[in-house]
């Protein structure tokens, strides 16, 4: 399985640089990957498609305002710092550009000096371990001095940080927005549970490894990302009793996708359990947990494209992104969604 047969083309002016002012009125695409029949609708009439007892799956991680831009102590040069991973309370796995700028005990000041990193030592892929110094609270001098990771593919620059957060954003630790959830408002999930689905969540925290491409021609050779999930004990029964119960699990996202699989055994039974996850789910991969996958449109030759044809085949996948091309849908973070059934 070749990488290049996940690429389509895309026009640039297709790539959606902001948010929609009503994050529900997103378009929709719907396409039942028994039939190939493909539906054009608007995200709030994503509701028609569920019924009760089917169980919508939401990834609760929040994105931690990461990019920092400050300067080297001594010499005043100006560096980007985006946080990655946390290892320890104040110690953080980064990347720093320009590199060259960042060696063991440089040191860098942000916001005049209301946060400093300390580089200890350089790691995997280039990245740096920092320890950083500050008085008050992490996260609160964070949300002040730091900007939204956006991708590297929208180019303006974001008003509102909340507008690249979902509106059920909970825990610390995301690089990057679970961007299928962008859609949902509190009245349409309000709506929907009205209607008897039931809404479990998950978490997993999204690092910038979802938008690296995949540089190896066979699929197979690929090394997956890692990435650190949670499910709690309270939620799994949910998700459980939904299937016990013949209800169908919905998706919300890859990232949700990637989640549940994760923590499925052999029997279909969801476990209560939380780690690091490398799977990489391609055509081939038999799902265990997931029946219906709500998301966005995806990058050519990514492994999230990848995911998406593992549910509903490559060929048909790849026609329904055509014919989204054709039609003239948004993509990626900010674009339009697509539901598979």
């Amino acid at each position: 399985m070749k990488t290049s047969d996940f690429n389509y083309e895309l026009p640039e002016e297709l790539i959606a640089q902001e948010p929609l002012e009503d994050r529900a009125s997103s378009r929709l695409l719907v396409l039942h990957k028994d039939t190939g029949e493909r539906e054009h609708k608007h995200f709030r009439e994503i509701r028609d498609y569920l019924r009760a007892g089917d169980c919508l799956v939401i990834n609760d991680t929040r994105v931690l305002p990461a990019r920092l831009f400050g300067e080297r102590v001594g010499t005043g040069a100006v560096i980007e710092v985006l946080l990655l991973v946390r290892r320890e309370l104040d110690v953080w796995e980064v990347l720093v550009r320009p590199g060259r700028k960042a060696r063991p005990g440089d040191r860098i000041s942000f916001g005049g000096g209301r946060l400093t990193a300390e580089v200890l030592t350089i790691v995997e892929d280039g990245n740096r371990l920092v320890r950083f110094h500050y008085d008050g609270v992490f996260e609160a001098i964070l949300e002040e001095l730091g900007e939204m990771p956006l991708p590297p593919y929208i180019t303006h620059k974001l008003e509102d940080k909340t507008r690249y957060q979902t509106v059920y954003a909970a825990h610390d630790g995301s690089a990057a927005a679970p961007t299928a959830g962008l859609h949902f408002t509190p009245e349409l999930l309000k709506e929907i549970e009205g209607m008897g689905v039931k809404i479990a969540n998950v978490t997993l925290h999204v690092g910038l490894g979802t938008f690296r491409p995949v540089k190896v021609d066979d699929v197979l050779d690929h090394e997956m990302h890692s990435e650190y999930y949670v499910v709690e004990e309270e939620q799994a029964a949910i998700m459980n009793e939904a299937k016990r119960n013949g209800g169908r699990i919905f998706a919300v996202g890859t990232t949700s996708t990637r989640t549940l699989e994760s923590v499925t055994d052999e029997n279909g039974v969801i476990q209560a359990k939380s780690g690091w996850t490398k799977i990489f789910i391609y055509p081939g991969y038999t799902f265990k947990a997931v029946d219906c996958l709500i998301t966005n449109f995806h990058l050519p030759e990514s492994t999230l494209i990848m995911l998406v044809s593992a549910l509903a085949g490559k060929e048909l996948v790849m026609e329904t992104y055509a014919e989204a091309v054709r039609e003239r849908y948004r993509f990626f973070s900010f674009g339009d969604a697509m539901l598979i059934l």
